[in-house]
């Protein structure tokens, strides 16, 4: 517990519920049968939505407020319409004290995880969103208000054109940056449109402070590869945290067992509920780089 609790804004963390999941099914030659169990079943078994909604039932939002929001599932973030830098907010407006430890999650989605984390930790840290889709931004922010969070805030912005210029005008330190479950982009053409690329990595690296941390965790193999090698080639200024912390431990292939933060984002609720695996990994920015203790 005192390892975990080290992870987000030095906030006290638990271990995340274990909900039950259902299983898929699929018509066969026995047609009725086979939907008449999964009919079965499934009143045994709640819906991943259900999950999502057990998972965050202490935040008590109205139903009507977290039901479906019309989104397109891919945005293009090399679209021109995305190209400009999201304006800097008056930091002392839009959280009570901000010169608090920050978390960044970039592609906050809902933000329902995020807003989670700022209720369970209202004196700890600020929490800020950063998401592409408007919609989900201004929800998100209809959340804060609802809840009269004063540690919380979502930007609508492009990470990859944002991140820099809206840590950097934050007052307090970066302690904790997240990606969690971002758009997969499947087609090779489109990996150039994945947040994670070589620019913004360098600018978390920049803005963390000796001890920050990066969480990353996508249910796409390909994606989540594709993250872990973007940070392992930073292994100058960043170390995975089972070198650090044996407390969290790693599968063979590296991948950290379990979610640390606490609560289960609502992608990886629905990804686990249906059987789908989910790869993670944590970072720690070295206090002293390697070159540093090698000179």
């Amino acid at each position: 517990m005192a390892a975990a609790a080290k992870l987000a804004l030095s906030h006290s963390i638990t271990k995340s519920p274990s909900l039950c999941s259902f299983s898929k099914f699929t018509a066969d030659s026995r047609g009725f049968s086979v939907r008449a169990n999964a009919c079965l079943d499934a009143v045994k078994q709640p819906m991943s939505t259900d999950l999502v909604s057990l998972e965050y039932a202490d935040l008590n939002l109205p139903p009507a407020e977290v039901g479906h929001v019309r989104i397109r599932q891919h945005v293009n973030p090399l679209s021109s319409s995305f190209s400009a830098p999201a304006p800097v907010p008056d930091w002392k407006e839009v959280f009570r004290d901000p010169t608090l430890p920050l978390m960044v999650d970039i592609g906050c989605g809902s933000g329902r995880f995020l807003v989670w984390l700022a209720k369970r930790n209202p004196d700890s840290g600020n929490y800020l969103g950063l998401e592409i889709r408007k919609k989900l931004v201004k929800r998100a922010e209809s959340w804060v208000k609802d809840l009269a969070l004063t540690n919380a805030h979502f930007i609508f912005a492009n990470a990859a054109v944002s991140f820099r210029h809206l840590v950097v005008s934050y007052p307090g330190p970066l302690t904790l940056v997240s990606i969690l479950c971002p758009d997969p982009h499947f087609k090779k053409r489109h990996h150039k449109r994945r947040v994670v690329q070589q620019p913004l990595v360098a600018s978390i690296l920049d803005s963390l402070v000796p001890g920050g941390k990066v969480f990353l965790q996508s249910d796409v193999l390909d994606v989540a590869l594709d993250m872990r090698n973007q940070f392992d080639a930073e292994s100058i200024m960043m170390q995975h945290i089972d070198e650090v912390d044996s407390s969290l431990p790693c599968d063979s292939d590296g991948w950290l067992l379990s979610n640390p933060m606490g609560i289960r984002t609502e992608r990886e609720i629905h990804a686990e509920s249906e059987g789908g695996t989910i790869y993670r990994r944590l970072y720690q920015k070295r206090t002293t780089s390697l070159l540093q203790l090698r000179n």
